[in-house]
């Protein structure tokens, strides 16, 4: 199964138009933000140059991901980091074991299929009913980058000069439909790498532009 990943910029070309197709999710992740005492998503003034566009950023498979996250939540709770073949009962023990720091994590409690990153920075994803009813929590691109950065060097990465991306895919991927095959990569953690690399370059991207993450 596929999952895309999004860049919106958050521009007022798009953000302050009456047909902006995010309304209503940028008011649900306004609210969740003043509930935290946090500011709202900003929204910057259009400047000729900068892509005003909603584009892909990024492919992988779903059970990448979790590969990635497993590997995030055992370093985090102070295990060893050790690639697998594929994904047992041991990622829903972790889970269940430390779910408070699954919790506590941008990287692991986000729906799998669909909610949002925003160039807010605060300590803990964001939940309530209606978030949880729609995209699910709400994650901060700032916290993302940075829990990336700490699992990075577990999977023979430098965060501070990562391999290139992997290309975004060229048009939407169905869910059901298998994701774009990864680059070679004779790692044996080659599934977790590929994921790192494409949310990395969401979250930098995020932070550089002013754009939010969006899952598809």
């Amino acid at each position: 199964m596929a999952c895309d990943l999004w860049l919106v910029p958050l521009v007022d070309v798009l953000c302050h138009t009456p047909d902006n197709p995010f309304a209503d999710e940028l008011a649900q992740y306004n609210k969740a933000l003043a509930e935290a005492g946090l500011p709202p998503v900003p929204v910057y003034q259009y400047m000729p140059g900068l892509n005003g566009e909603v584009a892909p950023v990024a492919g992988f498979d779903y059970d990448a991901l979790h590969f990635l996250r497993r590997a995030y939540l055992l370093q985090a709770c102070g295990l060893p980091v050790t690639p697998v073949g594929e994904l047992g009962s041991d990622y829903e023990q972790l889970l269940e074991m430390f779910e408070s720091t699954a919790q506590q994590s941008h990287l692991v409690w986000h729906y799998d299929h669909a909610g949002a990153y925003v160039p807010v920075d605060f300590p803990h994803p964001l939940s309530n009913d209606e978030l949880l009813a729609g995209g699910g929590p709400l994650g901060s691109a700032q916290s993302l980058l940075r829990e990336l950065e700490y699992v990075a060097p577990s999977l023979g990465i430098d965060p501070a000069n990562p391999p290139a991306a992997p290309a975004p895919p060229t048009a939407p991927t169905e869910l059901e439909e298998p994701a774009v095959p990864a680059p070679y990569d004779p790692s044996p953690f080659a599934r977790e790498r590929h994921v790192w690399l494409g949310l990395h370059a969401a979250a930098t991207r995020s932070l550089a532009q002013g754009s939010m993450i969006v899952f598809s």
